[in-house]
């Protein structure tokens, strides 16, 4: 009779191991449930409060309390209501930005990376031109072209985040172009398009995806500073960086104001950035 000595199964090493570790880690959990109940509160404001966003009809300048929880501003509006609602045209335009840098500047990575030569060139240079201007300075320029609004404040931090991702797109994509795979897929009869389209392109949009998820928050707090400085949605609108700014005279007396619904901006974007990062280790 022969003994069969059976090996013990080896337990789950390596990247899959620790990809399971980062999506049960408890900031992780936090940070989906932080951005998933803003995502819902832009999506379904009246699930969070039956409070009117633009109607005074309480005292004003109340404190926190039970039937007020972030208290009410200078002419009795619920605060509360303001942020919640607030969400939708902050997460909105945040996500438009990002978009817009996604796109264009993939696209120009594209182009510059399969093309080369003075294509290659050029682009890059128009590249390196935005990355030497201040995001800030660039946006309000694009702001002063396009006019105030939600939607054009969007577009301009869209703007400002085109280089960045044209510069991680181009480098996947010379990488990527330059694979075994890639001179198979010439080898077996693909056309340039064909390849670009079904190997070089899809091969290189991780890391794309994953700046993209970083860029979200990085759009949330520059959508909250040009609101602040006038240039985003117009009042009565309730837009997180609009919120602040009409809290400011009263900032040594209801110090709620200001400070609640700048918690919530800085919550939210700390949890943007966090899951960002379990991406990019992900990636």
């Amino acid at each position: 009779m022969t003994n069969t000595t059976i090996a013990p199964k080896k337990p789950a090493t390596g990247r899959r191991r620790y990809s399971a570790n980062l999506w049960t880690r408890p900031g992780t959990v936090i940070a989906l449930l932080v951005l998933g109940t803003a995502v819902v509160m832009a999506v379904l404001p009246g699930l969070f409060t039956s409070q009117n966003p633009y109607s005074g009809d309480a005292t004003a300048l109340l404190g926190p309390s039970a039937e007020h929880w972030f208290g009410t501003d200078s002419v009795g509006r619920d605060l509360y209501s303001r942020v919640v609602y607030g969400s939708r045209e902050t997460l909105l335009g945040a996500l438009i930005a990002v978009l817009v840098g996604l796109v264009a500047g993939t696209l120009i990575g594209l182009i510059a990376g399969t093309r080369r030569g003075i294509v290659d060139t050029v682009l890059m240079r128009v590249v390196d031109v935005l990355l030497s201007i201040p995001a800030l300075l660039l946006s309000l320029s694009v702001i002063i072209l396009l006019g105030f609004g939600t939607m054009n404040a969007a577009l301009a931090v869209g703007v400002t985040s085109v280089a960045t991702f044209a510069r991680l797109a181009r480098s996947q994509v010379l990488t990527v172009a330059g694979s075994d795979f890639v001179e198979a897929a010439y080898g077996s009869g693909g056309t340039q398009t064909e390849v670009l389209f079904r190997h070089v392109l899809p091969n290189s949009l991780t890391p794309v995806l994953a700046l993209a998820a970083l860029q979200f928050g990085s759009a949330i707090l520059q959508l909250s500073v040009l609101g602040f400085l006038g240039y985003g949605a117009p009042p009565p609108t309730p837009e997180w960086g609009l919120l602040i700014s009409d809290a400011r005279d009263y900032m040594a007396t209801s110090w709620w104001l200001t400070i609640l619904p700048g918690l919530v901006i800085v919550i939210v974007v700390l949890s943007a950035n966090y899951l960002s990062r379990i991406i990019q280790k992900e990636v």
